[in-house]
């Protein structure tokens, strides 16, 4: 086993194991993109689609830092405004210049994409308004201090107003307005098949190693599995815990592994007495949804055993949570250690809630998003139904999940999100009081609500000293697991597999990208 990158918070980036350069390269993905449009939807597929076809002021590395993307720099101006100067010398696909004038219609745009799942408001929710100061600075401006505006538009595509000004999502997915400036150019998208692109030969950063570049949806674990080791693909991502150690000993495959920003979560339900998936132990609606009582929601918390979900069902690849950032993180608490799996507490707690005898409730989840998603979620249920919680458990699709999630069809919701890495991203995307206006709690899918959190939560946001920032972070997860606003399961760990010869810059963001996968050669 060779060791070739330490990461920030516990499991390293390994090579653990020893392709002839070629000109394209396959990539076999867990999930298809739900559309090509880069401001339609917060979820990780389509953040990867859009990556390569697309540039944002800023952009993340694989270890999760900020690092100039289109922005050669950036500073704020008083309380009130970021200047950011823009990199010279970049043109769009289609060869037009690139301007700060495409800030600035990316920016009007992102937030207000129509019947988007999880918006990208949460990302410009600082931002009043933009003054073009010149081609190449950009004046951002913002309703108070906004430390954090750097990291949030690392997630936001700036598109071309040349190109996708009068376009809707559907002109994106067809490839009419999917120009970018990225490393690659959009060529196609079948849906459930394949997304091809082919390289950008004039691209401000160098042009990438591959031609072309397929990336093929394979949901299911073993059929992903069997086109690696048949060399049907170049690489994929998502490698199961139970074939980890078979990968590792293949001669011809070598895997890379980092630890996760990824957090494993569960919605409840907490804001309406009469919620669509629950009921009495005999079926029968019921005018009282027992999701509302916090004591009900802790016992729920206490009710799953993690350890035994990392270890049997996962194969060690995931830590259990106590929060939602993973700890030892600027950000975390040191007070919130994963909760021990105490099934008699959890009885206790609904007994004196009023529930001793027990409720019925759907748990909803995933089938081809997580590594053994609908599995883990089977699990939960059957942990809940030990404790008097009979549950059914129903899983689809992702893009099913999602989108019925946020139209707030399910009790309860088992999910993840791993955003920016910063703190700030799940505790405004997932806990935040729901609020388009403002663009806080996007994807709140339980709409649980607490006015100290918000407040805490705001104090943040608006702070420019790290430590008192980081220390407000810290508090508002304490109130939200306290609370058992949103209760965090685990953190994923991530595994690629790629064809001996190939070298993947494992990133802790998740996402699977064509530039960091290299020829042996070329990345050293």
């Amino acid at each position: 086993m060779k060791t070739t990158t330490a990461l920030a918070w516990g499991v390293l980036c390994l090579s653990l194991a020893g392709v002839a350069r070629a000109a394209d390269v396959t990539m076999g993905i867990r999930t298809d993109p739900n559309s090509i449009d880069p401001h339609y939807h917060v979820y990780t597929p389509n953040s990867a689609v859009a990556r390569h076809i697309f540039d944002a002021l800023t952009r993340t590395n694989a270890k999760g830092q900020i690092v100039p993307g289109l922005a050669t720099s950036w500073k704020p101006e008083g309380d009130g405004a970021w200047i950011f100067t823009l990199r010279q010398g970049v043109t769009f696909h289609d060869g037009t210049p690139f301007t700060a004038a495409d800030v600035a219609f990316t920016l009007e745009r992102a937030p207000h994409v129509p019947n988007s799942p999880s918006s990208y408001s949460q990302y410009t929710k600082a931002i009043t308004g933009t003054e073009v100061i010149d081609d190449h600075t950009i004046r951002i401006l913002t309703r108070a201090p906004s430390p954090t505006l750097p990291i949030d538009l690392a997630q936001v595509a700036v598109i071309s107003k040349h190109a996708a000004e009068g376009k809707s999502t559907t002109d994106f997915n067809s490839g009419a307005a999917a120009i970018g400036t990225g490393p690659y150019r959009f060529v196609e998208w079948v849906p459930g098949n394949r997304v091809v692109f082919a390289r950008n030969p004039t691209y401000w950063g160098g042009p990438e190693p591959w031609d072309r570049v397929t990336r093929r949806p394979i949901p299911n674990d073993g059929a992903r599995v069997a086109a690696m080791l048949s060399g049907d693909v170049d690489m994929i991502e998502g490698v199961p815990g139970v074939d980890r150690a078979r990968l590792s000993n293949t001669p011809n495959v070598v895997l890379y592994e980092c630890d996760s920003f990824r957090i494993i979560y569960i919605h409840m339900d907490s804001a309406r007495d009469v919620s669509p998936g629950i009921s009495d132990v005999n079926g029968q609606k019921m005018e009282r949804n027992p999701l509302r009582d916090t004591r009900v929601r802790q016992a729920i918390s206490l009710a799953i055993n993690r350890q035994a979900l990392v270890e049997r069902l996962l194969s060690g690849q995931a830590h259990a949570a106590g929060q939602y950032t993973p700890p030892g993180l600027p950000g975390s608490s040191p007070n919130l250690p994963p909760p021990a799996y105490d099934p008699a507490a959890a009885q206790k707690l609904l007994k004196e809630a009023g529930w001793g005898e027990g409720f019925s409730v759907v748990l909803a989840g995933s089938n081809d998003r997580f590594p053994s998603d609908a599995q883990v979620t089977q699990a939960v249920g059957q942990m809940l139904a030990r404790v008097g919680i009979k549950t059914e458990v129903q899983t689809m699709p992702a893009t099913m999940l999602f989108t019925r999630g946020s139209k707030l069809e399910f009790s309860m919701m088992l999910s993840g999100w791993v955003g920016t890495g910063d703190p700030s991203s799940p505790l405004t995307a997932l806990m935040a009081t729901y609020n388009p206006k403002t663009g806080m709690g996007p994807s709140n899918r339980g709409r649980w609500s607490n006015p100290a959190f918000d407040e805490t939560l705001g104090k943040a946001l608006h702070t420019f000293d790290d430590t008192e920032r980081y220390a407000l972070y810290a508090k508002a997860a304490e109130i939200a697991v306290h609370d058992a606003g949103v209760i965090p399961v685990y953190f994923t760990i991530n595994t690629w597999a790629t064809k001996k010869g190939l070298v993947y810059d494992a990133r802790l963001d998740e996402l699977s990208l064509a530039m960091g996968l290299k020829p042996k050669a070329a990345a050293n």
